[in-house]
């Protein structure tokens, strides 16, 4: 299956060579392509002379950090992509997915702060698979994603490169220390303790209240929920998060869920994955059960 032999060119083409054009026609990046394609950087520069030679033309010259396609590149790209898509599909029917037997293994992507609501659920719907839940920061989503470093993506973000739904509404609560409602007043006077692994900048609930005029007096800004939580209980500060999340978060325990003072849009999580993979068996079954599992949760 890996060579085919071309009666009008007198060529024994590799097919393999094609999948290593495509994508670095795709990312215009040896180190990016090579970690796609699970190779060495040297295999993937070993494939593009093989193919440089048999077709007579550079395909690709350097670029500034990456490369830049010629224009036999550009003229061929589309086709090879388009063919092999097609391959893929045909080999797809040939051998149907089946996760009983094919699902080993399912890397999502999520904050860490959806952990204790969604990996329950998920495991729970298959514990015979491995989840695997990793962090991706949001400014390299789309790459994880198109690396295949993480199979699907279920975030507030969501990049226009990829293709996403909805999966998951929720809203904005305060956790405090005693009961009771919170004014608008209340709030405003307040001091607030926020969450976010970065050093500085607005977080999620700084950007719903700043359109509704609300500004806070963050006095605590730390990494964690946990850290957050002791924080709230031994004192007046308030902690402003995804109602969901504060339900379902034992680092939350024995404190107390008071409904946010103004009424802001919900918040809406995305499950994302590659545009590559719409066909693809494996992500298109992952992403079905995902959803489906996740959305009945939440009913």
């Amino acid at each position: 299956m890996n060579t085919v032999h071309d009666g009008g060119t007198g060529l024994g083409l590799d097919l393999n060579l094609f999948r290593v054009f495509d994508v670095v026609y795709q990312e215009r990046n040896l180190t990016r392509a090579a970690r796609r394609l699970g190779l060495s950087q040297s295999a993937v520069s070993h494939a593009l002379q093989r193919l440089r030679e048999q077709l007579g033309d550079p395909l690709f010259e350097r670029s500034g950090r990456g490369v830049a396609p010629t224009s036999v590149a550009d003229r061929m790209a589309k086709e090879v992509h388009a063919a092999l898509r097609a391959l893929e599909r045909g080999l797809g029917q040939a051998h149907a997915f089946d996760a009983e037997r094919d699902l080993r293994r399912v890397v999502i992507g999520m904050p860490d702060l959806l952990e204790p609501y969604l990996l329950p659920i998920l495991w729970h719907s298959l514990p015979r698979v491995a989840w695997v839940s990793a962090q991706v920061p949001r400014s390299t989503i789309e790459a994880a994603l198109g690396a295949r470093e993480v199979d699907l993506v279920i975030d507030l973000a969501r990049p226009s490169a990829l293709r996403s739904q909805p999966i998951l509404r929720d809203r904005l609560c305060v956790v405090a220390a005693q009961p009771g409602s919170i004014t608008r007043a209340a709030y405003k006077r307040a001091r607030h303790v926020t969450v976010s692994s970065r050093p500085a900048g607005r977080t999620l609930e700084d950007t719903a209240l700043t359109e509704l005029g609300v500004e806070r007096d963050v006095a605590l800004r730390c990494q964690t929920y946990e850290a957050a939580g002791r924080v709230v209980a031994q004192s007046a500060l308030l902690l402003t998060m995804a109602r969901r999340q504060a339900e379902t978060n034992a680092a939350l325990g024995g404190l107390h869920i008071e409904p946010l003072p103004w009424s802001t849009p919900p918040l809406v999580l995305h499950l994302s994955w590659h545009p590559r993979l719409d066909e693809d068996a494996r992500n298109a079954w992952l992403r079905a059960h995902v959803f489906s599992v996740v959305a009945n949760a939440a009913l």
